[in-house]
C-alpha cells in the first residue's frame, strides 16, 4: 500500500511556474538567472506558507542545473537536480534558525562556506526563520555574509522582517513575498482536487481559501481535513460543519432583523448561535465582517475587493441594497466596539446582546448613535395598544381655555470668580413677564378651536426641575463613564468635582492650566450633558484655575504634619502627651 503523504508536501512546488500567488517575483528571480546578474545573498520576507523556502529550494536547484530549459527552469535530469530531489545533494545546505541560532552554529556554518562546490558552480547555504539568530550569531555572520567566496550564494529566508538587524538588511537583496489570495488558493485547490479524484464545490473551496488567511499551505493542510471527513466529496455544508464556521445566513437573517427593528429576532438569532455551540466573540468578529462585506458590495467601485464567488457577491450586492452606507458605518463601529471590550467584560453574552440591541435601534426614528444618543428609540416589543399622547389634528374644544405660561425663575447675578473663569450662560428665557402666550390653535367661524401645530410651532418652554447636589455629582460621574478612551479629561474629572457657588452657579476648580484647558474644551457639552441629566436649563458651569501652590499630593512629610495639626486639634495633644517626633 502506498504511504499517504499530505497535499502540503506532495503538491510542494518544484518550479517557478508552480508557485502560486508570486508571479512578479518569480520572473525576476528567473531573468537574474538567465541574465547570470545574481547577488551573493538574498532575503525572502512574507507570512508563513506563501512559498519562500520552496522558492530558496527552487531558486538554488535552477542556478546549478546543467541544461535549463527556454523558460528557465531547471531540467530535472541533470546529475545536480537528481541529487537535488532526492535530497542527497552537497552543494545545498539547509539550516534552521530557530533551533541551531547560538554563536557556534554559526561558526560552524562559516567553516561550511570555505569547502567550494562539487560538480557544480554555487554552493547555496539556505538559513531559514534567520530572524531567530542570536545578536552574537548574527555579528558573527556579518563579515563572511558581505564578503563570501565567489561560489558562494546565502538565501536568507523570514516571517519577521524587522527583528533583523539593519547591517544584515543592507547585504541583501530583499523579496517580498505576497499573501495569497482567495482566487488563486481556490484555483490551486481545484487543481489539487482534480489531481486526487475528489469532487469539491467552489462555494466550499472558498471557505477553505478564506481560512487560510492568505497562507497556501494552511490551506492545503485544511483541505486535507476536509476531504477526510466528507469522504472524497467535499460540500458546502460539510465544510462549515467541520471547520465550525457560521454560515452567512445567520448574519443575512440578522441584518432583516436588523432592518425591520426587530429586537426580540436578533436576540433568537445570537442564542440559536450559541446554542449550536459557536463563540460570541467569533460571532461578533463575524459578523463585522459580513458587514464589512457588505459595505464593499454597497458601491460598484468596491465590489471588485470582494473575495467571493460571483453568486455571493450577487447576494452581499442584494442585501446591502436594503440598508444605508451610514447603518453599515456605525454598525461595525459597535462590532469593532464589542471585539476591543470582550476581554474586559465581566458578562459577556449581555456585552454582544447589547450590541445587537444598538445596531437594531441604529434604523429608528431617533437613532441612538453608537449608543450614547439621547433621543427616543423603538420599544423592542410592540404594544398591545397605542395609548393617545396628544391631541389629535382637529378637535373640537369649545370650553378650553388657554394655560397661562410658567414664568421662569430669577437667576442670581454672575459675580466673577478667584483665578481664570470660563462661564457657559444660561438659555435666554422664553417669553419677558405679562407678554401674551402663543397659542398652538386658530379660532374657526363656529367658535371651535381648530388645531394647527404645523403652523404655529409651540415655544419650548426652560426646563426648571428641582435637582440638590447629589444629582450634579451623579450627572458628573456619568459624563465621565460616557467617555472612557478621554483619559486625560476623565482623569482630571475625577479629581475635580464641581461645587454649587450660588444658586444655579457652578464651578469646578483644578489646579494649572493645563487641567484648566481640557475642561474648557468640553465646557459648552458638559453643561448641555448636566442640564439634560438634572432636567434644569438654569444650570451653569464655570472652570476656576487656583494658584495656590501645589496640591497635598505634592507635600513633603513635614507640611503633611502641619497641615494635619491644624485640622486637628486633639493631634497636637496626642504628640505632646506620647512626646513623638517626625523622623
Amino acid at each position: 500500500m502506498e504511504q499517504y503523504i499530505v497535499s502540503a508536501r506532495k503538491y510542494r512546488p518544484t518550479t517557478f511556474a508552480s508557485v502560486v500567488g508570486q508571479k512578479a517575483l518569480t520572473s525576476t528571480l528567473k531573468n537574474a538567472i538567465a541574465s547570470e546578474r545574481l547577488a551573493h545573498s538574498y532575503l525572502f520576507c512574507g507570512s508563513r506558507g506563501v512559498g519562500k523556502t520552496s522558492c530558496a529550494r527552487i531558486f538554488a536547484k535552477t542556478i546549478n542545473c546543467l541544461n535549463r530549459s527556454a523558460d528557465g527552469e531547471a531540467c530535472n535530469c541533470c546529475d545536480s537536480c537528481r541529487a537535488f530531489n532526492e535530497g542527497n545533494s552537497m552543494n545545498i545546505v539547509e539550516l534552521d534558525a530557530a533551533s541551531h541560532n547560538g554563536i557556534d552554529d554559526m561558526r560552524a556554518l562559516i567553516e561550511q562556506v570555505q569547502v567550494p562546490p562539487t560538480n557544480a558552480r554555487y554552493r547555496v547555504f539556505i538559513i531559514d526563520e534567520v530572524h531567530m539568530l542570536s545578536a552574537a550569531a548574527f555579528n558573527a555572520f556579518l563579515k563572511t555574509l558581505e564578503e563570501p567566496p565567489s561560489y558562494v550564494v546565502f538565501i536568507l529566508a523570514t516571517t519577521e522582517k524587522h527583528k533583523i538587524i539593519p547591517t544584515i538588511l543592507s547585504r541583501c537583496q530583499i523579496y517580498d513575498f505576497n499573501r495569497i489570495t482567495v482566487s488563486d488558493m481556490v484555483s490551486h485547490l481545484q487543481y489539487v482536487a482534480s489531481h486526487e479524484g475528489i469532487e469539491a464545490e467552489p462555494a466550499a473551496l472558498n471557505i477553505i481559501a478564506r481560512q487560510a488567511d492568505g497562507a497556501m499551505r494552511d490551506a492545503l493542510s485544511i483541505f486535507d481535513q476536509v476531504a477526510a471527513s466528507s469522504r472524497g466529496k467535499i460540500t458546502y455544508d460539510s465544510t462549515i460543519a467541520n471547520l465550525n464556521v457560521l454560515d452567512s445566513g445567520y448574519y443575512s437573517r440578522l441584518v432583516d432583523a436588523f432592518v425591520a427593528g426587530d429586537v426580540p429576532a436578533a436576540l433568537l438569532v445570537f442564542h440559536e448561535v450559541r446554542r449550536n455551540g459557536f463563540d460570541p466573540q467569533v460571532f461578533i468578529n463575524g459578523l463585522g465582517e459580513y458587514i464589512r462585506d457588505l459595505m464593499l458590495a454597497k458601491s460598484p467601485a468596491t465590489v471588485a475587493l470582494l473575495d467571493a464567488p460571483d453568486d455571493v457577491k450577487v447576494e452581499l450586492e442584494a442585501t446591502a441594497a436594503k440598508v444605508s452606507a451610514d447603518f453599515l458605518y456605525e454598525a461595525i463601529g459597535l462590532c469593532n466596539d464589542a471585539d476591543l471590550n470582550y476581554r474586559q467584560a465581566s458578562n459577556k453574552q449581555l456585552l454582544i446582546e447589547l450590541t445587537l440591541i444598538r445596531i437594531a435601534q441604529l434604523l429608528s426614528p431617533s437613532p441612538v448613535k453608537r449608543g450614547r444618543g439621547e433621543g427616543p428609540i423603538r420599544p423592542i416589543a410592540k404594544p398591545a395598544a397605542r395609548q393617545a399622547t396628544s391631541a389629535p389634528a382637529t378637535t373640537d374644544q369649545p370650553d378650553q381655555k388657554p394655560q397661562p405660561a410658567r414664568a421662569q425663575p430669577p437667576r442670581a447675578a454672575a459675580t466673577p470668580a478667584q483665578g481664570s473663569a470660563a462661564t457657559v450662560p444660561p438659555p435666554a428665557p422664553p417669553s419677558r413677564p405679562g407678554a401674551p402666550t402663543m397659542r398652538v390653535g386658530t379660532l374657526s367661524m363656529s367658535g371651535r378651536a381648530k388645531v394647527t401645530a404645523a403652523a404655529h410651532p409651540a415655544v419650548q418652554q426652560a426646563r426648571d426641575e428641582a435637582y440638590d447636589d447629589s444629582n450634579v455629582a451623579a450627572a458628573w460621574v456619568a459624563y465621565i463613564n460616557d467617555h472612557p478612551k478621554e483619559h486625560l479629561l476623565i482623569n482630571s474629572m475625577r479629581e475635580n468635582m464641581p461645587s454649587r457657588l450660588s444658586g444655579h452657579r457652578h464651578a469646578v476648580s483644578v489646579e494649572n492650566d493645563v487641567e484648566g484647558k481640557l475642561l474648557r474644551d468640553v465646557l459648552d457639552n458638559l453643561t448641555r450633558y448636566i442640564r439634560d441629566k438634572i432636567a434644569n436649563d438654569s444650570f451653569t458651569l464655570e472652570v476656576v484655575v487656583e494658584n495656590n501652590g501645589p496640591s497635598p499630593a505634592f507635600w513633603n512629610d513635614r507640611e503633611v504634619l502641619e497641615h494635619m495639626r491644624g485640622e486637628y486639634p486633639v493631634l497636637e495633644q496626642i504628640i505632646r502627651d506620647l512626646k513623638l517626633t517626625l523622623l
